[in-house]
């Protein structure tokens, strides 16, 4: 790694350490709480069985009805909203350009990802479909009531991409497929296309091949957790959860050998522990295996075992948003650049210039995920404040203004460049 001190005068925010940004000792989650018998494996919603009755909004003070995928789905917020299925809209921008899919059992997911609003430690708390998730409730809805409304019209549908968001859960394989199936049998993938966010832990090799044979056009794998020691506290055995490290690169490199270049990738987030450069050495290496990495800021997720913990400091998170862009998407290796003792990036590797008009383009600040319609830098996947509130925005759902490019620069510690 290249060091050199950093002299740029970036004003950090506090953190419980003292550095300025979410170091590994800093970011301990909660040790998970054990669930009674009588609530496990979503047996409250099991032993009523409440029949559903279409469209499920969580939290609607009624008892949660025993839904299941593939027959039922869970969308988010702006997905719903987009479809017309919840009232509502979105600050500065259109709601969503990506229709997320969740798949929804009574027994929910059966990790424990101690950053997630859908981990297991929360069947006391919470039934599985009352859960928030990426900061927003998931309505249920029957998966044909979804098919029908896109089909009405695709051309002219404002879903650039619709994406199946596995579980960890017995029947995730099996319904996933099923789901695949309902919508290409009446959607044409070529006409808006399918991304797998995947469960690596219960897939196979073979699982990998049938999606993509069944139109899915991108796969991705979840990492989340920027390094092995990351991921096992914060995923796996650190928080009694069954994800392995060696089992997602595992699928994560099938995907890279079915899918082809470009048409896989991996999730970061951004402020769990990770330093700057153990984020971007992952993101180097998933450009040179022919893949993309899609960024998320840390956000403590209400009733996670992560919630007591800071948000990722907006410096640290431009930095390496805009680090990962310029891996990604202009050619800048991981070697040009400079760190500091603390693995804080201090040199982009680029010229002034160039940079400037990178940071005044304004790209790098949006939401990151599978490409829409527009631009193969420009997210279908918009995820509208999903790691952030609207008055702090980390992740950019729409094109930021030359207001917003001011607000970046002075986070990023570079001064705006007068014309």
């Amino acid at each position: 790694m290249s060091c050199i001190k950093n002299t740029s005068g970036t004003t950090v925010e506090a953190t419980p350490d003292g550095l300025g940004f979410n170091a590994f000792t800093a970011m301990q989650p909660r040790p998970p709480a054990r669930t009674p018998q009588e609530l496990r494996n979503g047996r409250r919603v099991k032993d009523a069985d409440l029949p559903p009755a279409g469209v499920y909004l969580p939290n609607n003070n009624v008892l949660t009805p025993h839904m299941r995928s593939p027959e039922y789905v869970q969308l988010s917020t702006a997905a719903a909203m987009t479809l017309g299925l919840m009232p509502g809209k979105m600050h500065r921008c259109g709601c969503t350009r990506c229709l997320n899919l969740l798949l929804t059992y009574p027994e929910g997911c059966r990790a424990n990802c101690a950053y997630c609003g859908l981990a297991r430690h929360r069947e006391a708390e919470r039934d599985y479909a009352d859960r928030n998730f990426i900061r927003v409730d998931w309505p249920a809805v029957p998966m044909e009531q979804v098919v029908d409304i896109v089909a009405r019209d695709v051309a002219a549908s404002p879903f650039h991409r619709m994406c199946i968001s596995m579980i960890t859960h017995p029947r995730s394989d099996e319904d996933t497929v099923s789901v695949l199936k309902a919508w290409t049998a009446r959607i044409d993938p070529g006409a808006i296309p399918v991304s797998i966010l995947s469960n690596p832990t219960t897939m196979t090799g073979d699982d990998v091949r049938r999606l993509r044979d069944l139109g899915a056009d991108i796969f991705t794998v979840a990492l989340d957790a920027a390094t092995p020691a990351l991921f096992d506290r914060t995923r796996g055995k650190g928080v009694q959860s069954p994800h392995k490290w060696q089992k997602y690169w595992e699928i994560l490199l099938e995907a890279r050998n079915v899918f082809g270049p470009q048409k896989f990738g991996a999730h970061i987030i951004i402020g769990m522990g990770e330093t700057e450069y153990e984020a971007l050495e992952l993101v180097q290496r998933l450009v040179d295996l022919g893949g993309h990495s899609h960024m998320f800021c840390f956000f403590p997720e209400q009733g996670s075992l992560m919630d007591h913990l800071p948000a990722t400091p907006r410096d640290q998170w431009r930095r390496v948003q805009l680090a990962r862009y310029l891996i990604d998407y202009a050619g800048v290796r991981l070697e040009q650049m400079s760190f500091d003792e603390h693995g804080r990036v201090s040199d982009y590797g680029l010229p002034a210039s160039e940079l400037d008009a990178v940071i005044d383009d304004g790209v790098a600040f949006r939401t990151s995920g599978c490409p829409g319609k527009f631009r193969d830098d420009v997210s279908a996947c918009d995820r509208p404040y999903g790691d952030s509130p609207p008055s702090n925005i980390a992740s950019y759902p729409f094109q930021p203004n030359r207001t917003d490019l001011r607000r970046i620069r002075r986070q990023l510690a570079i001064p705006v460049v007068r014309a």
